[in-house]
């Protein structure tokens, strides 16, 4: 299953975004998709961005718990 989206990208970087893709010979959804992966196992392989993940997800859990009491 695949979501739809809208993203606003100026337009110098879109420019530059479609010539890359059509060098690279793909779509410019194939770019964008390929770079948010990259972006996210970056972020997965940083400590830091887990250890703050980890910090939200407790107080999300406690604020959850209380709202449900």
């Amino acid at each position: 299953m695949k979501k739809q989206t809208t993203v606003r990208l100026p337009d110098d970087l879109a420019d530059t975004a479609e010539a890359v893709a059509r060098i690279r010979g793909t779509s410019l959804n194939q770019l964008i998709v390929d770079a948010l992966s990259a972006e996210i196992e970056r972020a997965r392989a940083d400590d830091g961005f887990t250890e703050r993940a980890r910090r939200l997800i407790e107080r999300d859990k406690e604020l959850l718990e209380r709202l449900a009491q």
